[in-house]
């Protein structure tokens, strides 16, 4: 599977010459970041390019896997957030046991990080239930050891 993808990437790369990203991607990113919703058009009158030519490299970065997903934030004062982290087992690869956790719903963002944990992992819900019923999936993940779970209280 890795060894396709690789090979997909470098055909798209000798096809349309791209190999890195530039300072008008960069910033269409930042707008992005800001605010998911902004139309092509308005990204386009903030970074100087047309509307057309924002959507073709907004589909090409997504092509690319630099964009992997469009997600909506949901704030504190809205729902829950969590903050886990989370020990695993050596004799599972890290990169696999984040992938797994990744699918699961609610959690937005995974961080392979070093030092006493392994991984941390964002999660978000409507409510602490939501959020609970998440992190109790993810103990269930085979190669994961230990959890420490810290609810957000506030965000700024």
């Amino acid at each position: 599977m890795l060894m396709r993808e690789i090979v997909k990437f470098f055909q798209y790369v000798i096809a349309n010459g791209r190999q890195e990203m530039n300072e008008k991607d960069k910033q269409i990113i930042k707008l992005l970041k800001d605010d998911s919703r902004a139309s092509y058009g308005e990204i386009g009158a903030k970074v100087g390019l047309s509307e057309g030519a924002v959507r073709k490299r907004i589909k090409t970065l997504s092509d690319e896997g630099v964009i992997r997903k469009f997600t909506v934030k949901i704030g504190v004062a809205e729902g829950a957030q969590a903050i886990t982290l989370l020990t695993a087992n050596p004799a599972y690869p890290t990169q696999e046991v984040s992938k797994k956790i990744q699918t699961i719903p609610n959690v937005e963002t995974i961080y392979e990080v070093t030092g006493e944990y392994d991984i941390v992992a964002v999660i978000s819900g409507m409510n602490v239930t939501e959020v609970n019923e998440c992190i109790e999936k993810i103990r269930l993940v085979e190669g994961i050891m230990k959890t420490n779970t810290m609810i957000v209280l506030r965000s700024s």
